[in-house]
């Protein structure tokens, strides 16, 4: 409950997800996953699975029109070219530093437990490498030749030049740009007004998403491979609640725990995505509703820090590497490791946030310092469920980011950060279908009256 008004997002979303996960376990040990059954084709990989990628499709609609508006907007809202020059590096500085930081907390846990050690395993699953890209075509590629086909094809550092590129130009356009400027605004309300309506149907495919995937998962794979997953997820936590909190505190002066409070429900999301991208909606809502961060700068912030920031793999890039070299019984030393660092670095700076892009990432870690890439399948199987963590711990970056870069610039509301209420959606917020009919009723009466 949440202000007399009812139920709050964040509560029925903690209650799907413990559904999904209760229903999801139930299907599995009782064996109603098995292939052909009723229950795993039309329910499992049918009912669930259509919900959830409904959901995620939904949000991935929204990404590109939402960064493309709420960029341009945030970089009018800033008002200067020097601003907005202070604000870039700034963001860019942190989040380089949080990828060198998280790869590094991976590596020392990995190393020290020794984990791979021993290990011999056979693997069937097949894993084909990407060839990494050259730093030279990443910087290229971040200028697009077709802005249109960027937006079509999603690619986020094209579609962030781009607006930035365009937000610029209204700036020295100035006055006369005054109608285009009510327009990008008025569309950057439209498009946070399409997230409230998506985000009424998210308790249930969080259920239907959790459900899927435990049903699909399980608990087995995880005892094979019990020291690589318990290490990773240590790292994770460890960086989620240490790292990143210490240089919230520290930068900022905020409270970490309400920070970790209202980025509960976008941490949520994030782990039934898998998806950087696809949560930045959710991501952006948060960082400005209920963290107080002035949109001028999480409009930059968010969707610049989904497509570079990738602390949570970069964690997994880590202890992946130590324990593929133990179980192969290669020795990488200090350079080896500083080689890794570095490569998750750059390779951060080029991949996109979708689900699944750690494992490519990967490979490009494996190909320079001469691991054997087909060591990525001893992984595979558990790669889904860790990747959904990891992506929490993504998001949760990118947000704390942005709380002190605004709080730099002073942009961030002191009062909103620290209300626990602040920017809640209850069931009030969600009754699209109520606002409709009262908006149906009034266009009624005005008739009659006329």
């Amino acid at each position: 409950m949440a202000n007399g008004k009812g139920m709050s997002l964040t509560t029925k979303v903690l209650i799907g997800m413990a559904l999904g996960i209760i229903v999801g376990l139930a299907i599995n040990l009782m064996g109603l996953n098995v292939k052909g059954s009723f229950i795993n084709e039309y329910v499992v990989n049918g009912f669930f699975h259509i919900v959830g990628k409904m959901f995620v499709t939904s949000l991935k609609m929204l990404v590109v029109p939402l960064v493309f508006f709420s960029l341009i907007t945030g970089v009018i809202g800033i008002g200067d070219i020097k601003s907005l020059g202070k604000v870039g590096g700034k963001s860019f500085v942190l989040y380089m530093l949080t990828t060198a930081i998280a790869i590094a907390v991976g590596i020392s846990l990995a190393a020290a437990l020794g984990i791979g050690e021993g290990v011999h395993m056979s693997t069937e699953a097949a894993f084909t490498a990407k060839a990494a890209p050259a730093l030279s075509s990443v910087l290229i590629d971040i200028i697009p030749s077709n802005p249109i086909a960027a937006m079509a094809s999603g690619k986020m550092l094209q579609i962030i030049f781009f607006s930035i590129l365009v937000g610029i130009s209204i700036l020295m356009v100035g006055k006369k740009a005054q109608p285009v400027v009510e327009l990008v605004e008025i569309g950057n309300e439209i498009m946070m007004k399409m997230v409230n309506i998506v985000m009424a149907v998210a308790p249930y495919a969080v259920f239907a998403l959790l459900a899927k995937a435990i049903a699909n998962l399980g608990l087995g794979l995880l005892v094979d491979l019990a020291g690589y997953v318990l290490v990773l997820i240590g790292a994770l936590m460890f960086h989620l609640f240490v790292t990143l909190m210490s240089i919230l505190k520290i930068f900022s002066g905020k409270s970490p725990a309400m920070f970790l409070k209202k980025m509960r429900e976008t941490q949520i999301f994030a782990f039934s995505t898998s998806s950087s991208n696809a949560t930045i909606p959710v991501t952006l809502r948060a960082v400005t509703e209920r963290l107080g961060v002035n949109n001028s700068v999480a409009s930059f912030t968010i969707p610049f820090g989904a497509t570079i920031n990738m602390d949570g793999t970069a964690i997994m890039q880590g202890v992946a590497t130590v324990f593929i070299a133990n179980a192969y019984g290669v020795h990488l030393g200090m350079t080896g490791y500083l080689t890794v660092i570095l490569m998750s670095v750059l390779a951060s700076i080029g991949t996109a946030g979708v689900p699944g892009v750690g494992l490519i990432m990967l490979s490009m870690v494996f190909t320079q310092v001469g691991l054997p890439v087909e060591g990525i399948g001893l992984i595979l199987g558990v790669d889904r469920l860790l990747d959904m963590i990891r992506t929490a711990v993504n998001v949760s970056g990118d947000a704390a980011v942005s709380v002190i870069v605004a709080k730099s610039e002073g942009k961030l509301d002191q009062a909103t950060y620290d209300n626990p209420d602040a920017g809640i959606l209850t069931d009030d917020d969600l009754d699209i279908s109520e606002e409709v009919e009262q908006e149906l009723a009034k266009v009624i009466n005005e008739t009659h009256n006329k």
